[in-house]
């Protein structure tokens, strides 16, 4: 498996300083009322917090914690498809729709810092490890 250079591993921690501190921006003063918000938005809000937790620990280990910076690009990907796509082409977005449409954009800088090519290698085309 080939190493990642420096450079790469540092556009790795700009990922994840970006969603680490993002989140702690538009989450965790949320966090501190999740008992009283509806359910899933208190569940959205503790997961994404401890996303945060883990996109700290990304600057530290950016290589081992590449995993989150995949969960970020899945879902909101996944969302943006499946969500998203269809309420614009219907003409249906209203304000919420929009800002999270919005907020989910800011993706591509996630996507922007993936070294995709060792994601390929990692976890695609390497042996698997064994069932028993």
């Amino acid at each position: 498996m080939p190493e990642l250079s420096h450079f790469r591993m540092n556009l790795m921690r700009v990922g994840y300083l970006f969603m680490g501190v993002g989140l702690v921006i538009v989450k965790w003063p949320l966090l501190l009322h999740a008992s009283s918000l509806p359910l899933f938005e208190g569940v959205v809000t503790c997961l994404l917090t401890a996303m945060s937790l883990l996109a700290f620990l990304g600057l530290r280990y950016p290589v081992r914690l590449l995993p989150v910076l995949l969960f970020e690009c899945v879902w909101k990907l996944i969302w943006l498809a499946v969500v998203a796509l269809p309420a614009v082409l219907a003409g249906d977005v209203d304000n919420a729709t929009g800002a999270v449409i919005f907020n989910c954009s800011l993706v591509v800088i996630i996507l922007a810092v993936v070294p995709w090519r060792y994601v390929w290698q990692r976890y695609a085309m390497a042996e698997g490890d064994r069932w028993h």
